[in-house]
């Protein structure tokens, strides 16, 4: 679908706020908190950016994108080329990084431009009238966006900045006092964490030394995983809905041969990291090479991310 390009905002000097519209005035298709879209490039690239507005609004998406200085002509292109009144190709809003709404009380951990989903999922818990508090970190109070939008929900907020501190944010330290504060424990508090890769990678110990099993992140990028050792160079592959069978090779990953065989596939960054191409195992183990499911997804094998995994087992029965 297209969408119009109503404003385009300053917030700092490499992040910018986006607002897309409907071609004709018409509702976007609806959202949930944590959802992204995905937008096609015109260089043929396509990217995947938060919704960071109330997700009871239907006439916009409102986007924050940060200039990443290593970007591969996503983020540079939007900053660079985009206008007012552009038309852009998107794909519809969806989700691997959902909001439940039925815990006591959720913590949203924000790094940098990890921000944005969280600030959707804000709105949600304040129309829900639910207790959540932020921890919103940043190298710089001047690198910071959308203060004002974090600071309107009225909730407790720790802000830390890098410089001011001389050290990123302590998590395990901040997790607890909250938790002890709140008396609160694994059974009544969810956490939700987005932003670069060392403070996911710290709010995940943080959660598990504190037994804090409903944590939830979502990446940037994906995760550098190794093949298992049991994966398969040569394996099967038989498509239930599609009745056809082919072989997956050394030379080929998987989504390579179900494209070879006219095969189609929903598929956005092909990094495994959106989530994009999920699909359903009927049976067979795939080798999970993907940064969406958690450890105990992977371990139930009823799903898998088919754009970078592979196989354990010499058949692999999937719902295409």
């Amino acid at each position: 679908m297209l969408a119009l390009v109503k404003t385009i905002r300053f917030e700092t000097d490499d992040i910018i706020r986006i607002e897309l519209n409907s071609t004709d005035q018409a509702d976007l298709p609806a959202f949930a908190a944590g959802d992204h879209i995905d937008i096609q490039l015109p260089h043929g690239l396509t990217k995947s950016y938060s919704l960071m507005n109330d997700p009871a609004e239907k006439g916009r998406y409102v986007l924050g994108v940060l200039k990443d200085p290593a970007s591969q002509g996503g983020s540079r292109w939007i900053h660079d080329n985009l206008r007012v009144g552009m038309r852009l190709e998107i794909n519809p809003p969806s989700n691997n990084f959902a909001l439940q709404e039925n815990f006591k009380h959720t913590l949203l951990i924000a790094g940098g431009i990890g921000v944005t989903p969280l600030i959707s999922m804000a709105h949600r818990l304040k129309a829900l009238n639910a207790s959540f508090e932020m921890i919103y970190a940043a190298k710089s109070q001047g690198s910071t966006a959308f203060q004002d939008e974090v600071a309107q929900f009225g909730v407790p907020v720790h802000w830390h900045f890098d410089d001011i501190h001389a050290a990123p944010p302590n998590l395990h330290q901040l997790i607890e006092q909250r938790i002890k504060t709140a008396s609160l424990n694994s059974d009544t508090c969810q956490l939700y964490a987005c932003g670069p890769e060392p403070m996911l990678n710290a709010f995940l110990n943080a959660c598990a030394s504190l037994g804090l099993h409903h944590a939830h992140i979502e990446r940037f990028k994906a995760l550098e995983v190794q093949k298992s050792t049991e994966a398969k160079a040569t394996y099967t592959v038989c498509l239930k809905r599609s009745k056809k069978t082919i072989e997956v090779g050394p030379q080929t990953t998987l989504l390579q041969a179900l494209r070879l065989h006219d095969i189609e596939v929903a598929t956005s960054c092909e990094e495994g990291v959106c989530g994009a191409c999920e699909t359903r195992v009927i049976s067979g183990l795939p080798d999970h090479l993907d940064s969406v499911l958690s450890d105990q997804e992977k371990n139930k094998n009823t799903v898998m991310m088919i754009c970078v995994s592979g196989c354990k087992s010499e058949l692999l029965e999937l719902d295409l």
